[in-house]
């Protein structure tokens, strides 16, 4: 992938991925899988993770956008990615607003400052 910039996944419900993917961002990659997970009623939370864990490996991806509603159910995998590339970000849907307190990766960069930092 030398020259070329990394791709953004999402793994989202159908409004969040069909945004994105209007936005130009779907892609597939050589062995022709997709960059994105539309997250239905039938999804297994077995899919979900798969999906986030293939996702973790592809080094084409640099970031991976996951509605916070379904990082809740995939929590313990989120939570086991310490690497800053792809980096994990956590999104509202149009159902489910965001909850800063959820928010793993927010926690983590909390935790790295001190309110001396901040001022």
């Amino acid at each position: 992938m030398a020259g070329r910039g990394k791709l953004i996944a999402v793994i989202g419900d159908e409004d969040t991925v069909t945004g994105f993917l209007l936005g130009g961002i779907g892609e597939l990659n050589k062995n022709r899988h997709p960059n994105f997970l539309v997250v239905e009623k039938d999804t297994t939370i077995n899919e979900i993770e798969d999906t986030f864990r293939q996702f973790l490996h592809r080094d084409d991806i640099g970031i991976i956008l996951i509605n916070q509603y379904i990082a809740e159910m995939v929590r313990h995998a989120l939570d086991a990615h310490q690497h800053s590339i792809p980096a994990v970000l956590e999104i509202p849907s149009k159902e489910h607003p965001y909850d800063a307190a959820k928010d793993s990766i927010l926690r983590r960069a909390r935790g790295m400052f001190t309110a001396e930092d901040l001022r």
